[in-house]
């Protein structure tokens, strides 16, 4: 597809698909540490044993050649053309450990994109960009023809941070600032959101 959207509610953010071109953002983004713990954006995707078999540059690898095929396996999210944040996203179908995930059980028969990773570095968290994050991929999954986002998201009580491992799903207030709505809540802070798509124009 190689599609990229230039625009989001917090200034200009644009997301790239995730492919050879774009690669070195994504390493940039995900650091040394692959997200967390050498995770690589590989959790939903693999059993956990394998995904720890996996760990570090296996992980990776695994990524890299998804990255080859389409459709992407995310998107890479750029500010003033410099990578901010990573995005993982598709049919429920490409994430087979969320699929068999009792606590994040498919709702209904809905098609939804899902949205089932916004990974910020360090450096830019706390400056406010999820809910424009969350508003370019929106727009980049409305146009790739999904009329249902679904994100699972984590909700820290109060004085609580979620850490990176933890917080890998994205932050509640963050999509409800994005114009998500909860619709359903399997665990105290763990609430199912979801929001419904129009293409532009």
């Amino acid at each position: 597809m190689n599609k990229t959207s230039e625009r989001s509610a917090s200034g200009s953010l644009a997301v790239r698909e995730l492919t050879e071109k774009t690669w070195s953002d994504f390493e940039a983004v995900l650091g040394t540490n692959g997200g967390a713990r050498g995770c690589w954006c590989m959790h939903w995707r693999l059993s956990i044993a394998e995904w720890m078999e996996g760990k570090g540059e296996g992980n990776k690898q695994a990524m890299r050649d998804l990255a080859q095929g389409d459709p992407a396996p995310g998107v890479v999210v750029y500010q003033d053309d410099a990578p901010v944040a990573w995005c993982a996203l598709g049919p429920r179908a490409s994430f087979p450990r969320l699929e068999r995930s009792p606590m994040l059980a498919n709702l209904d028969d809905k098609p939804v994109c899902a949205i089932t990773c916004v990974f910020v570095p360090r450096k830019h968290r706390g400056s406010g960009l999820l809910p424009g994050i969350l508003e370019a991929v929106c727009e980049y999954a409305a146009s790739s023809g999904y009329t249902t986002a679904e994100g699972y998201p984590v909700e820290p009580g109060p004085g609580k941070r979620a850490g990176p491992d933890t917080a890998m799903t994205g932050i509640a207030s963050g999509f409800l600032d994005a114009g998500f709505s909860e619709v359903a809540r399997p665990r105290k802070d763990r609430p199912i959101m979801r929001r419904t798509l129009r293409k532009a124009g």
